[in-house]
């Protein structure tokens, strides 16, 4: 796409915003930067919202100035030249409605998509092995109790006493409503990423159960005076090795 047609279609899909829903934002502004990220290289900033400050009007009244969507056409461009399947109309719309929901959450005073786009960098960390929040996934989008989205990506947690665990009865979890059993990984450390290789979840490139160590109370007291970071471990689960209940043949495998 061009960046006269980038420029075109911008406009034209945000004029399909009702202005209501628009929350104050008046217009699209079109740029041709690139804007990298400044640590997570292949990654790029697509867009942002200028959002101004309030000004004083001549009847005294203070009044919000007017604010806009900047869309980095550069950005777009590098992301394409690497994707031959690279959407070009739906990751503009997805950028020019996901900023318009920052300045809306912004003038609410709420932080759940600065939460979000905090999980979306720190899965990128996670996805090109570099060190990352182990708990960053609760800042992505709830599916369901101790279940949440992140970039299409799937975590379920599940609480687990390392003590308790039975090798030969595995570790249940529930993903989309369905029961999987998997098997005891060697190690389970504080935090422990079990991705099930093979689950077709929708097309979502990882779908991951984290086992999370439960803490007693006097484990609880010592932390608040300590800054260890927490032992983070990641198996993949081979097809075969989880199962769900009921599957021929199922058993807890092994973690390849």
């Amino acid at each position: 796409m061009t960046f006269a047609e980038f420029e075109r279609r911008a406009w034209e899909m945000f004029a399909t915003i009702p202005a209501d829903l628009r929350g104050g934002v008046e217009e699209v502004a079109v740029l041709r930067d690139t804007v990298p990220h400044p640590e997570l290289p292949g990654v790029y900033t697509m867009g942002e919202c200028a959002t101004g400050e309030l000004d004083v009007v001549d009847d005294g009244l203070l009044q919000p100035a007017r604010s806009e969507v900047r869309l980095f056409y550069g950005s777009f461009r590098a992301l394409a030249d690497g994707d031959e399947e690279f959407d070009w109309e739906g990751e503009l719309w997805e950028t020019l409605t996901h900023e318009i929901r920052h300045h809306r959450e912004s003038a609410a005073d709420e932080d759940a998509l600065e939460d979000y786009d905090y999980a979306a960098d720190e899965n990128f960390k996670r996805r090109d092995g570099l060190p990352f929040d182990p708990f960053f996934y609760r800042g992505g989008e709830p599916l369901e109790e101790f279940a949440w989205e992140v970039d299409e990506d799937v975590f379920v947690e599940v609480a687990v006493d390392p003590r308790a665990l039975d090798a030969e009865r595995g570790i249940e979890a529930v993903i989309a409503g369905e029961r999987v059993v998997l098997p005891v990984p060697d190690e389970v450390g504080d935090v422990c990423f079990l991705y099930l290789d093979g689950y077709d979840e929708g097309g979502r490139r990882d779908v991951a159960v984290v086992l999370v160590r439960r803490i007693g109370f006097w484990e609880s007291l010592r932390s608040l005076f300590t800054r260890a970071d927490p032992a983070v471990t990641e198996w993949t689960v081979a097809p075969g090795d989880w199962f769900r209940p009921g599957d021929a043949g199922g058993g807890a495998g092994v973690i390849r």
